[in-house]
């Protein structure tokens, strides 16, 4: 069944409870807005930084959106893509283009001019919605994107080039629309990250989304009293699909605009928060001021949180363990996937595991998972080979991409490019992506395990290893180390906590730096290759 069959079930089952709850710390609050007086349709203005909905709202939102599109001609299987920041408008869109057997497109909010137009094409989008923030971008290219293209504006001010989407619905019906909807229909288009240039689009089914939905209301048990804590951008698979956890349950969620230590741990206390999903970074700086003593627990109400999980990148095992001191009840889970595999859970730790932390898990529900070799053959227990997942939330290829497709799928296995091991109780431990590995003198190093030893430094607050050009050696380990605030470092001092590690692993460069992490997270390796490594061709020009 699609997942639009839970939000039609929930509007009838709990109409009046609160379903979406939207919080803008930055805004000052003046008052608080209650369902009853919030109406997207008459495009309110905002007057605090606390809005909600419920699920009966939400229901009827998503109808009047899927009953304007198909007035203005859209098709079942036409793409209409989302270019907005998290907000309360955002998911009754996004099932609203469901509802309407279109294929929702969720775009990178940090996508630039460029990068908008180049996705708009290459997932031949019918329809882009977009928020006030965003004007500026599709102005560049408001002649291309226009052509042929519905353009909708969310907010105030709506540009001349696009049509304002309160006026586009106010007099939709907010009757479900009368179409059909199988698993074997299109449902979405996700884009890969683009690190390494513009990013390929990627195909789900209907089936795929459901999996992913069901999937995480089982690794994770949400209940009608959770409330689950939503901070990642909801165009990104991760976020999305760990609060279609509370959809499957019927349970309330907030969307968090924020992610400061103080904020993230006000949002749980005043919204009675019980599962929280957090990023890497997010989670240490909270670490961070508690050990400052920055931040007080005693300050907080936070005793009926529960669960708190992290994904879209390696987990340092020291950093779940530091949690552990301050937050011991808590259950702690991790959560490995990919786009191409409907986002996160594909393989999890599972709360029971906690005793297994470091590695990324055992398949998750309905999945299977391999290690193979170059060739395609499974590797020896133990052995390092290249991470393969298999099962319902699989991509069905990358749109208007057959070469990417037929090296990524294979016989219904999704290829990762994530190196991994498995241990002899059946656990997968992530080594690190296939194309990150560097070659040293011969000898392959795996960056992330020389930054979880590193991380161990209670001075260290962040690291990357990256893989520099070395005459002699092919390349070279560099360690970009970020110094916690208020702490001091030296490289002799690294170099010296390093003594541990097997010679060949010992970076060989240490450089003091700040780590950029993109929006979901995840350092942005080939930036720091590209700067480092031109810093060092300068350095040769110069000494030449």
């Amino acid at each position: 069944m699609p997942v639009t069959d839970f939000l039609e079930r929930n509007a009838q089952l709990y109409r009046h409870e609160v379903a979406l709850v939207e919080l803008n710390p930055e805004e000052p609050e003046t008052r608080r807005m209650s369902w009853k007086e919030f109406d997207l349709v008459q495009s309110p203005r905002r007057e605090g930084y606390r809005r909600e909905i419920t699920w009966g709202v939400f229901d009827e939102k998503a109808n009047r959106f899927a009953n304007m599109l198909l007035g203005r001609g859209v098709k079942k299987g036409d793409k209409v893509a989302i270019l907005m920041y998290n907000c309360l408008e955002w998911l009754p869109i996004y099932f609203g283009i469901l509802k309407a057997g279109a294929i929702a497109v969720p775009f990178n909010f940090r996508y630039d001019a460029d990068e908008i137009l180049y996705c708009a094409e290459l997932a031949e989008v019918d329809v882009i919605v977009f928020g006030t923030p965003f004007i500026g971008r599709i102005e560049q290219h408001a002649e291309r994107l226009s052509k042929g293209r519905l353009l909708i504006h969310v907010g105030d001010g709506c540009p001349l080039f696009a049509e304002s989407y309160h006026e586009l619905v106010a007099d939709c019906s907010s009757e479900r629309p009368d179409v059909t909807i199988t698993d074997d229909d299109f449902g979405a288009i996700y884009f890969s990250s683009g690190t390494t240039g513009f990013p390929k689009a990627i195909l789900h089914k209907h089936l795929s989304l459901t999996q992913a939905a069901e999937m995480e209301q089982k690794h994770h048990g949400q209940g009608r009293n959770d409330v689950f804590l939503c901070i990642p951008p909801l165009y990104h698979t991760g976020a999305k699909f760990h609060w279609m956890g509370s959809l499957v349950a019927g349970s309330r969620a907030v969307l968090l605009k924020g992610a400061k230590p103080a904020t993230i741990l006000s949002a749980v206390s005043d919204e009675r928060c019980t599962i929280v999903w957090l990023l890497v970074p997010w989670a240490q700086d909270i670490l961070d001021a508690l050990d400052r003593g920055d931040l007080k627990l005693a300050d907080y109400h936070l005793a009926q949180w529960r669960l708190m999980h992290i994904g879209a990148q390696p987990v340092p095992p020291s950093l779940i363990k530091h949690w552990l001191e301050y937050f011991p009840h808590h259950q702690y889970d991790t959560n490995y996937g990919l786009s191409e595999s409907t986002g996160p859970g594909c393989v999890h730790l599972g709360v029971e595991n906690v005793a297994k932390v470091g590695a990324i898990g055992v398949p998750g529900y309905r999945w299977q998972a391999k290690i193979v070799d170059e060739n395609g053959q499974e590797v020896a227990p133990g052995e390092i080979g290249e991470l393969c997942v298999k099962g319902p939330g699989v991509m069905t290829c990358y749109f208007n991409n057959p070469e990417a497709t037929a090296e990524t799928l294979r016989e219904g296995w999704l290829f990762t490019g994530d190196m991994a091991r498995q241990d002899p109780d059946g656990f997968y431990f992530l080594v690190d992506r296939k194309k990150d590995v560097i070659v040293s003198g011969g000898e392959n190093l795996y960056p992330v395990e020389i930054e979880n030893f590193i991380r161990r430094n209670e001075k260290v607050k962040d690291v990357a290893v990256i893989g520099l050009p070395d005459r002699r050696l092919g390349e070279k380990a560099a360690a970009i180390v970020e110094i916690k605030e208020g702490m001091v470092a030296t490289k002799e001092e690294l170099e010296d906590f390093c003594l541990e590690l097997p010679r060949y692993k010992r970076p060989k460069e240490i450089i003091f730096a700040d780590i950029p992490r993109n929006a979901t997270g995840k350092i942005e390796k080939p930036r720091l290759r590209a700067q480092y490594g031109a810093d060092r061709l300068v350095e040769k020009e110069n000494e030449g």
